[in-house]
């Protein structure tokens, strides 16, 4: 009887036991390229009221313009920002939850795409004037200068950390370029392989340079040539080579701004139009000249969101480069100045998550993104309140266009990515 028990409990025990749980092993690959860990709580935080307040203000701006260009839908820009930015949000957290060591993958194609594509805009016909700006696919049109900003700051954080060591050292003789010049040299000349590098990322962010200033779009070209200098520093080139750059920068600013008829012709004429306040108040002034009427128009507290009067087809296209000057008009010195300390926040968030990230790569590409997001930011105030030409750049989560935000918003996403591996409290 009491075997016969024994049997009986062994039984049910046997049976009691769950049977192990094999996992699938294409959710066991699927899973090594997803990040671990939390991310960084406030850096999401500060993006979303950027997003929101964005969203808000491109409404106010570009209601009545919508309304006499768009068969009077007047939330015509509005509804496709908004699209673009659910899909744009969505994409971030989906981007946010990949591994950013696997960005290095992309980082490798990244400049030659970007060439390609810009290559490619240039031949196509534009359908403004002389901007090449847009590559056409159906409906669907978007800027490769965007992509291109990227790809330096994907390029550049990659490459300055693999060649950590070259950059920073002393050697000679260890890069391909520099065996190939002490060779053909008989052993004559020989290069430092600091030297040979920094001319490698620099020629790199000069031909970008270049063929985004092609598409006739000066601003987008500094922008690109402001983000290379950035990550040059960053990856800590040395720094004579780094103050010899800068200067020879300022030098040809001076130079083309003394000489304009040097520069093609619309980018000419923007910086006579900045220098003489008299020329052409009707054309190449009146959309500066309207946003700084806006913006003194604002005051302390401005005139409430959604009376403006200036973007009553006064400034042209008040929902692109220009729509900070509505923000001052309708919201007033104090509310722009708290949209401005809110970008400051964002910068200065994702400077703390680069550099308590857990590697060089992650701090470049972390860094290198928001320093992108403050420089553009300046850029655009500074050109809204004439400080700089009118050379057309977008305010970033503002200004209209679904390429910039789906970009922005994608890099926030490797923002968040390096932010859970670095070593920081994230809430």
């Amino acid at each position: 009887m009491a075997n016969t028990a024994n049997r009986q409990t062994s039984s049910r025990r046997s049976q009691s036991v769950k049977k192990p749980q094999h996992k699938s092993p294409h959710s066991s690959a699927f899973s090594q390229y997803l990040a671990v860990g939390n991310f960084d709580v406030p850096f999401l935080l500060l993006v979303i009221i950027i997003l929101t307040t964005g969203l808000v203000m491109l409404f106010s701006a570009s209601y009545t313009y919508a309304y006499y260009n768009n068969h009077g839908d007047s939330a015509y820009f509005f509804k496709r920002q908004l699209a673009f930015a659910v899909a744009g949000v969505i994409a971030m957290l989906v981007i946010s939850k990949i591994k950013y060591e696997y960005f290095k993958i992309l980082a490798y194609f990244s400049i030659p795409f970007s060439i390609v594509l810009l290559i490619v805009v240039l031949i196509m016909p534009a359908k403004f004037g002389d901007f090449h700006r847009w590559i056409y696919i159906g409906s669907f049109s978007f800027q490769p200068s965007e992509i291109a900003k990227l790809a330096i700051i994907m390029y550049c954080a990659y490459g300055l950390e693999k060649d950590h060591k070259i950059i920073i050292g002393k050697t000679t003789g260890k890069t391909k370029v520099g065996k190939l010049i002490t060779e053909l040299s008989g052993g004559k000349i020989e290069l430092y392989d600091s030297f040979i590098s920094m001319c490698w990322y620099g020629g790199i962010i000069i031909l970008i340079a270049i063929l985004v200033y092609a598409e006739n779009h000066l601003s987008g070209a500094l922008l690109i040539c402001g983000i290379g200098v950035t990550m040059l520093f960053l990856g800590e080139v040395k720094k004579h080579w780094f103050y010899l750059i800068v200067i020879i920068g300022v030098l040809m600013a001076i130079f083309f701004v003394m000489n304009p008829s040097l520069l093609e012709k619309y980018a000419g004429a923007r910086i006579t139009a900045w220098l003489d306040k008299d020329y052409q108040p009707l054309g190449a002034r009146w959309q500066t000249n309207n946003s700084l009427y806006a913006i003194g128009s604002g005051g302390l507290f401005g005139a409430g969101l959604g009376n403006s009067k200036q973007k009553h087809l006064y400034v042209s296209e008040p929902q692109n480069d220009f729509i900070f000057s509505i923000v001052c008009e309708e919201l007033g010195l104090v509310g722009a100045s708290l949209i401005l300390i809110v970008f400051a926040l964002l910068v200065w968030r994702g400077i703390v998550i680069g550099i308590h990230a857990k590697d060089r790569f992650g701090a470049l590409l972390a860094m290198g993104i928001v320093f992108q997001v403050g420089m553009q930011t300046i850029l655009n105030i500074l050109v809204v309140t004439d400080t700089l030409p009118n050379t057309g750049i977008s305010l970033p989560f503002f200004s209209y266009g679904g390429t910039s935000l789906m970009m922005l918003l994608g890099e926030m996403g490797m923002v968040l990515s390096v932010s859970r591996y670095s070593r920081l409290t994230k809430n």
